[in-house]
């Protein structure tokens, strides 16, 4: 196996990074206090902008719609997030960050900076742009080619 192309292992190699990459940016945020995954929807919700319907939302995130609501209920219970009506379809709710909410995703982007800052410490800011860019090729290719 250690003789196999560099391609052949990629995928494994990535995938089973992006799990401990997961699971250490996790416990860094445990440490602030944060011990639920409910930080994951606000930064996508802030990358997305307001207004974001809750199907797209759970998409984003990597999770179904149910176990979305659960979070979202705790988020809005929190007083960081608002539901409103989509005006083109009454049926729909739509996801805004409240003002408490843009201040919680600063203090998480903090937060997440310093993890990075840790778990990339072995790595130049050179090494971390070619990865950057190389994963920027390979999320074009995924678009291209989904259904």
């Amino acid at each position: 196996m250690h003789d196999a192309p560099p391609g052949d292992l990629f995928g494994f190699r990535l995938s089973v990074l992006a799990r401990q990459w997961r699971r250490a940016v996790e416990r860094h945020l445990a440490r602030a206090g944060l011990t639920d995954a409910s930080w994951a929807p606000l930064i996508h919700l802030h990358e997305a902008g307001d207004g974001i319907a809750q199907k797209e939302l759970a998409a984003r995130v990597g999770t179904d719609d149910s176990s979305l609501v659960r979070l979202l209920d705790i988020l809005e219970g929190r007083a960081l997030i608002e539901r409103r009506i989509d005006d083109r379809d009454r049926r729909a709710r739509l996801i805004h960050l409240t003002p408490a909410g843009r201040e919680e995703v600063a203090r998480l982007r903090r937060l997440l900076a310093q993890a990075e800052a840790d778990l990339l410490a072995d790595v130049s800011d050179a090494e971390v742009a070619t990865m950057l860019a190389a994963f920027d090729r390979i999320a074009a290719r995924l678009r291209g080619t989904e259904p």
